[in-house]
């Protein structure tokens, strides 16, 4: 029985043996097994050329794991960071450009890891739908707003002369002003529910926190309103003769909408929410 047993078991794992070595010779060989690292390197770039960035990532990680320490390991670490955002991937695109930050502190093109990090966090916060119809940024949640923002300002502080710093300056004024509006949004949101301590509260912040921006005089107006419901008459005046003082014309370019995107989707098909 033993001996029946033991020849078994040899059978079994010959079987499993010899199942495992046809798998192998069955599997699909490497189609970059002949290229050596500039060849790697300028079909990596002709796959990003022609946006074909899955192709491209594969080809730069191949690349990477083949000469770790080559000619074009740093540049190699950028462009990966690059094609995955490129390809949708926002979060590995961020963490391969902290790794290059990490690895490269001095490397020449370590502005661009920040201003990569800072250009992902800012289309996240745009979101997809606002692509492709027209939606308020500020009504959605800023955290991605503020981790764009904190990137780009690193990189100006860090880095006053890139060639990137003009670019990230002219984006942290949107963010800037689409935080701000957020805020109004909220104080806005207190309002309508009778928080009117949390609203003016609310108002009053934008008014310090983020002057010459466009949301001051809707903050401006959300105190007007908030003062007036708690009594507060002198402090509503206040706010009023402020409003009335600096922006006599009215409100700027674009009146503040308390539409959301569900109510631009009803109205667009005719339908009265």
């Amino acid at each position: 029985m033993r001996s029946f047993l033991l020849n078994f078991l040899i059978f079994l794992s010959l079987t499993v043996s010899l199942q495992g070595c046809e798998t192998l010779n069955n599997s699909k060989p490497d189609e970059f097994a002949n290229l050596d690292a500039k060849g790697l390197h300028q079909k990596a770039k002709a796959a990003m050329d022609a946006e074909n960035y899955q192709k491209a990532i594969k080809l730069y990680e191949t690349l990477e794991a083949r000469y770790p320490f080559g000619d074009y390991a740093a540049q190699t670490q950028l462009n990966i960071a690059f094609a995955y955002y490129k390809n949708d991937d926002p979060e590995t695109a961020i963490a391969s450009a902290d790794r290059f930050i990490k690895i490269h502190p001095r490397h020449p093109n370590v502005d661009y890891a920040y201003y990569l990090k800072g250009l992902i966090n800012f289309n996240r916060s745009i979101g997809f739908l606002e692509r492709f119809l027209p939606t308020d940024s500020s009504q959605r949640n800023p955290t991605n707003v503020k981790e764009a923002y904190a990137n780009f300002e690193l990189l100006t502080r860090r880095f006053p002369n890139s060639k990137y710093t003009p670019d990230a300056k002219q984006r942290m004024i949107a963010l800037r002003n689409n935080l701000a509006m957020y805020e109004v949004h909220v104080a806005r949101f207190y309002l309508k529910r009778k928080a009117y301590i949390a609203a003016a509260n609310r108002g009053s912040y934008v008014i310090k926190e983020f002057q010459r921006t466009p949301a001051v005089p809707h903050a401006l107006r959300v105190m007007e309103q908030a003062y007036t419901k708690m009594g507060l008459h002198v402090l509503a005046a206040d706010a009023k003769r402020v409003y009335q003082q600096n922006y006599a014309d009215g409100l700027p370019e674009t009146e503040f909408k308390e539409t959301t995107f569900i109510h631009r989707v009803w109205s667009f098909f005719g339908f009265d929410q």
